[in-house]
């Protein structure tokens, strides 16, 4: 073989041997009676109609939409216009006790509902999407990974880009040694604090509740406080009762295809650590909203044939050093960013650097199956074909669940150690009591 032909063969082979990570399976192996065959059509539900839940409704609409809840009244009547044959409810307990036709419900409610709703569906034996982040806290993500998984229904966080050609690109380039041994994941986002207010205290005035609004059910399990259009419409991300912050907003998305490429899976860190802008602030900032800018680390200690790794996540216009590999003309770390550190080299998302090292490495062996899209890969799970790729059994909860240790380390200071199997932190009363934070009275899992 010439040198050339011999590095291919031992891409194609490092490639293959590791493509199991992204392997889906065939829905019937999962089981469960009742479903539908895969020329029927699903009667679908949307929970939370307004902002990306509307855009999730629409991208389903290939399916019957034959009910629609939201406590917006607004928006719900909205959202009935476009889909005169569904039926409206403002509590998403009394559509899954009266409406016995649903298939399958999507969710797309502040986070702090996430987890309620869903294990709601999923006894109720409904096929569920839910969006990013999955739960709210750590303790919910392991209940709804566990609960997923006994359910045998299809499932799907909504991080939609997990179905993109980048993230298929991005693990086979790992896969193919172009950046050799993963030692360190960057990655981040500088979304303006217009979208998610931060850093701030509660609001001290109380305006009415509108009258087209059922705030009760808006807050749900969350600590009763009075209405404030801080809150909503739209405006709860960086509260920590409804919220998790830009971390839980973006790194969902942006971790995703780290996670799967280096089989994270069944892997769990062994020390997590943040520090932030909130902390010269009084506690009546940094205990109601998340900072304006953070940086947060989990470790992942070295453990059957795998080597240690850490992941940083930066955002409020925080980043790493710029690598020494790229253009000096080249942007880095803005928006929604990603880098992923090798012994060999290093890659922006998908792309080696530099660009003269991308060249000479040329496209990796395709060895992933790509998707038909990620709502499509949902639907079709439905109807009893593969789990879609963010199922939550298998990647979401797991996912979902490290990012939210996160966000209490960036509430608790220090190193905190966390014990996996016990789930909770090993040194660190206080961090403990934000892993499964009591739901209101009323409200339950």
């Amino acid at each position: 073989m010439t040198p050339s032909e011999t590095l291919s063969r031992r891409r194609v082979l490092a490639a293959s041997a590791t493509a199991a990570t992204f392997t889906i399976v065939p829905r019937h192996v999962l089981g469960g009676p009742g479903h539908k065959a895969p020329s029927e059509t699903l009667n679908v539900a949307g929970i939370g109609v307004g902002g990306i839940g509307s855009h999730d409704v629409k991208e389903l609409s290939t399916q019957n939409i034959v009910a629609l809840c939201d406590v917006d009244r607004s928006i719900l009547e909205g959202q009935a216009k476009l889909y005169p044959k569904a039926r409206i409810y403002s509590d998403y307990r009394k559509m899954l006790d009266a409406q016995k036709d649903i298939d399958a419900v999507t969710i797309a409610t502040p986070d702090h509902s996430h987890a309620i709703i869903t294990m709601a569906a999923l006894r109720a034996g409904k096929h569920v999407h839910c969006q990013k982040p999955l739960t709210h806290s750590v303790y919910e993500a392991r209940a709804v990974g566990k609960a997923a998984r006994e359910a045998k229904v299809a499932t799907q966080m909504g991080n939609y880009g997990q179905a993109s050609e980048e993230h298929r690109l991005m693990a086979e380039l790992i896969w193919a040694g172009a950046v050799g041994t993963v030692q360190e994941v960057h990655a981040g986002s500088n979304r303006y604090p217009a979208i998610s207010p931060r850093g701030i205290p509660r609001p001290k005035d109380t305006p009415p509740v509108p009258a087209n609004l059922d705030w009760d059910v808006w807050v749900g399990p969350a600590p009763i406080r009075p209405y404030h259009p801080s809150y909503h419409p739209f405006a709860w991300r960086g509260w920590w009762d409804f919220g998790s912050g830009v971390l839980g907003d973006i790194a969902c998305h942006e971790l995703s295809p780290v996670f799967k490429a280096l089989k994270l899976q069944d892997r769990h860190p062994d020390w997590v650590e943040a520090c932030s802008s909130n902390h010269q602030l009084p506690p009546e900032v940094r205990q109601e909203s998340a900072p304006m800018a953070s940086i947060t680390r989990w470790h992942f200690a070295a453990g059957f044939d795998r080597p240690a790794l850490t992941i940083t996540w930066w955002d409020g216009g925080l980043k790493p050093a710029r690598p020494e590999e790229l253009e000096p003309d080249a942007p880095f770390a803005e928006g929604d960013w990603m880098m992923i550190v090798g012994d060999k080299g290093k890659m922006l998302r998908h792309e080696l650097i530099p660009a003269r090292r991308a060249r000479e490495f040329g496209p990796p062996p395709r060895v992933l199956e790509r998707s038909p899209g990620h709502y499509v890969e949902w639907i079709n799970a439905c109807k009893g074909g593969h789990a879609a790729g963010s199922n939550f059994d298998g990647h979401a909860a797991h996912l979902a669940e490290v990012v939210q240790l996160g966000n209490i380390a960036l509430r608790t200071p220090g190193r905190l150690a966390w014990d996996p199997v016990g789930l909770r932190f090993t040194n660190s009363a206080a961090a403990n009591a934000l892993v499964n934070p009591p739901y209101r009275s009323g409200w339950y899992l």
